[in-house]
C-alpha cells in the first residue's frame, strides 16, 4: 500500500477541498506535495503530502494515475498540484501540475519501519504467539484460535483510500459470507489486525466492525501494544512508520496471511492482488476441511 519509510517535508504546503465530482460516487480533492520517487512505468508516483480537509490528514503514501502522461516529466523532489479523484473501489490523480523542486528531506531519527531489524517468518514456521485487545475490550491471544485456520490482514480504521485498508474489510466481509453458507467448514477465523491503538480502541473497533456486519464468532477486531503489534506485524513482511510531528501520518504497505490450524505459516499475500475467493480455496487446498 504505502512505502515503508516516512519522509519529512521540506516546505510547508497548504491544501484544500474541490467540489463534489460528476456523481455522488466521484469525489475531488486538492492535493498539493513532494513526490519522493516515480516509478519507471509512470503508473504510480509516491507522494507525502499536506492534510487533505474533509477526507485526510497529511499521509505518505503512493499514487496511482491512470494516464501514465500525469507524471512524465516529474521526479523526485518536484512540489506538485494535483487533484485526486475517489471513487468507491480506486483512488488515483489528475492534472498533476509541477509547481517547483526541493531537496527532499532526510530522515531524522523519527521512527523507523517496525520491518527494519526483524527476520521475515518462513513459510511452514510457528507464528510467535501475540497478545491483543479486541472489538469487546477481552484480552485474546493468537493462541486462543488455535484449532482454527487464521486469515489475518493489517489495517487501521481511519484509512480513507478505498484500494487499502477499505479494500481489506471488504474483501473480509465477501470472505465471512462465504464461510457462513457453508456452516465455516472450513474452520476459519478472520483477523483484522489494527497498528492504531491510539485511534482505534475497542469502542472504535467494535463500531467499525458493526458497521461492517461483522460476526465475532468468525471475524475478529483486534489491537493491542503499538510497538508489539509494529514487532509481530514486521514478521509478515508489514512495514509500518510514523511521522514524528504527526502520529497519525501512517505509512504502512499491505500483507494478508493464512496461518494453520497448529499456529504455523502457511502463506502470505502481497499488496491488495488478491481474492476472498482465491484466499478461501488455498486455506481448503493447504489445510483441509477437517
Amino acid at each position: 500500500m504505502r512505502i515503508s519509510m516516512a519522509f519529512l517535508l521540506v516546505l510547508s504546503l497548504l491544501s484544500a477541498a474541490c467540489g463534489g465530482g460528476a456523481s455522488g460516487d466521484r469525489k475531488e480533492y486538492k492535493l498539493q506535495g513532494q513526490v519522493l520517487s516515480v516509478q519507471a512505468d509512470h503508473k504510480q508516483a509516491v507522494i507525502r503530502h499536506e492534510e487533505i480537509p474533509g477526507f485526510m490528514s497529511a499521509m505518505t503514501m503512493p499514487y496511482s494515475a491512470l494516464d501514465p502522461k500525469e507524471y512524465e516529466g516529474i521526479v523526485a523532489g518536484d512540489l506538485i498540484n494535483a487533484t485526486l479523484v475517489v471513487e468507491p473501489t480506486k483512488a488515483y490523480l489528475v492534472s498533476v501540475h509541477r509547481v517547483g523542486n526541493a531537496p527532499l528531506a532526510v530522515a531524522d531519527g523519527g521512527t523507523p519501519p517496525a520491518a527494519s531489524g526483524f527476520e521475515l517468518l518462513t513459510m511452514g514456521a510457528p507464528v510467535p504467539d501475540a497478545a491483543f485487545v479486541d472489538q469487546d475490550g477481552n484480552h485474546v491471544n493468537l493462541s486462543s484460535f488455535r484449532g482454527e485456520a487464521v486469515v489475518v490482514t493489517f489495517i487501521y480504521t481511519s484509512c480513507p483510500m478505498p484500494e487499502f485498508c477499505p479494500l481489506m474489510d471488504k474483501h473480509f466481509q465477501k470472505m465471512q459470507a462465504k464461510l457462513k453458507e457453508n456452516g465455516n467448514i472450513l474452520r476459519t477465523r478472520l483477523l483484522s489486525v489494527s497498528f492504531d491503538p491510539a485511534v482505534d480502541t475497542p469502542a472504535v473497533m467494535k463500531t467499525h466492525a458493526d458497521a461492517l456486519g461483522a460476526d465475532k464468532r468468525l471475524w475478529s477486531f483486534v489491537t493491542g501494544d503499538r510497538d508489539e503489534i509494529d514487532k509481530w506485524a514486521s514478521g509478515f513482511g508489514v512495514s509500518i512508520s510514523r511521522a514524528t510531528n504527526d502520529p497519525r501520518d501512517i505509512t504502512h504497505n499491505l500483507r494478508t496471511a493464512i496461518i494453520d490450524r497448529q499456529g504455523n505459516l502457511v502463506q502470505v499475500y502481497n499488496g491488495n492482488d488478491w481474492t476472498p475467493e482465491q484466499v478461501l480455496a488455498d486455506v481448503r487446498v493447504m489445510i483441509g476441511v477437517d
